[in-house]
C-alpha cells in the first residue's frame, strides 16, 4: 500500500456498490435484510480478528486469555444486539470495533471469571484461526513491542487489508495462468520505478523488458483498485474511502519499516 492508491484517477469508476459495512449500517435498524446484515458482520469479524487478538495482547493479556475474550468478543458483537446500536454518523468499521473493543475490556476481569470462549458457543475454532496463513507484511519486532494498543490495532488492519487484496490479485492471476507472473511482480506492485530491475525480471520470465514493464503496469492498476474495494467495505460513505486509505498507509509506514 502507498499514497499513491489514494490518488483519484479520471479513468477509475466513480461508483459505490452497496459493501459489508454499508449493508450492516443500512440493516441496524431495519428488519429487512438483517440476516444479510449479520452474514456482512460475521464476514468482517472473521477478516478482522488478528487486529482484535494484538491489540488484547498488546493490552497485557496472556495469549491464553487473548483468545479467550477475543472469542468472547465476537460472541457478543455476533449474537448481541450490536448491528442496533451501530452509528452511521461514526461509519468507519475500524474505528467502531476499537471502541467496542475498548469498552468490552473494561470489565474483562470479571468476564473471563464467568464465561470462557462465549460459554458453549465458539465463534470459530481457534486452531482453524492460528492455521491460517501467516502475514506477508513484515511487522517490526520494535513496533510490535512499543506501539501502543490502538496503533499496533491499526497497523494490524492496515495488514490485513494489504493482505486481502493481495489475495484477490493472486487469486485471479491463478485462475488466468499468471501464478508465475504474480509471484514475479507481486513484490514490486508499491516499489519506485528505479527499485525495479526490469532486465532481470525479464530473464527470470523470459519475456521482454516491454512486456515487463506493460505486465507490471497493469497489475499495479488491478492491486490499487482491489485495495480500494477492500477499504471500501469497511466504510460508509464513499468520501471516507481516500482518507482511510492515507491513514492506513500512514500506519503502515510507523510499524513495517
Amino acid at each position: 500500500m502507498n499514497a499513491e492508491v489514494g490518488e483519484k484517477r479520471a479513468s477509475e469508476p466513480r461508483q459505490f456498490a452497496t459493501t459489508r459495512w454499508s449493508l450492516i449500517l443500512s440493516a441496524a435498524n431495519s428488519e429487512n435484510g438483517e440476516q444479510k446484515a449479520r452474514t456482512a458482520l460475521d464476514e468482517l469479524c472473521r477478516t478482522y480478528w488478528r487486529p482484535i487478538f494484538s491489540f488484547v495482547c498488546r493490552r497485557g493479556y496472556s495469549m491464553e486469555d487473548a483468545q479467550d475474550l477475543t472469542q468472547d468478543f465476537f460472541v457478543k458483537i455476533l449474537e448481541g444486539n450490536w448491528l442496533q446500536h451501530a452509528d452511521r454518523n461514526r461509519g468507519r468499521f475500524r474505528s467502531l470495533l476499537l471502541k467496542s473493543l475498548e469498552n468490552f475490556l473494561v470489565n474483562a476481569a470479571e468476564r473471563t471469571h464467568t464465561r470462557k470462549r462465549g460459554g458453549d458457543v465458539e465463534f470459530v475454532s481457534w486452531d482453524d484461526w492460528m492455521a491460517e496463513a501467516p502475514s506477508q507484511l513484515s511487522i517490526s519486532p520494535h513496533a510490535a513491542d512499543s506501539l501502543p494498543p490502538e496503533r499496533l490495532f491499526d497497523l494490524r488492519w492496515a495488514v490485513t487489508v494489504v493482505e486481502q487484496a493481495l489475495r484477490r490479485l493472486r487469486e485471479e492471476c491463478e485462475s488466468k495462468g499468471r501464478r508465475r507472473l504474480f509471484h514475479a511482480l507481486s513484490s514490486h506492485l508499491t516499489a519506485e520505478r528505479d527499485e525495479v530491475s526490469y532486465a532481470n525480471l525479464s530473464a527470470a520470465l523470459g519475456i521482454a523488458e516491454s512486456a515487463v514493464t506493460k505486465q507490471l503496469h497493469n497489475m499495479r492498476l488491478r492491486y490499487r483498485s482491489l485495495l480500494r474495494d477492500e477499504v471500501a467495505h469497511t466504510v460508509a460513505d464513499p468520501a471516507e474511502v481516500e482518507d482511510e486509505i492515507r491513514y492506513l498507509c500512514a500506519a503502515l509506514a510507523a510499524g513495517t519499516e
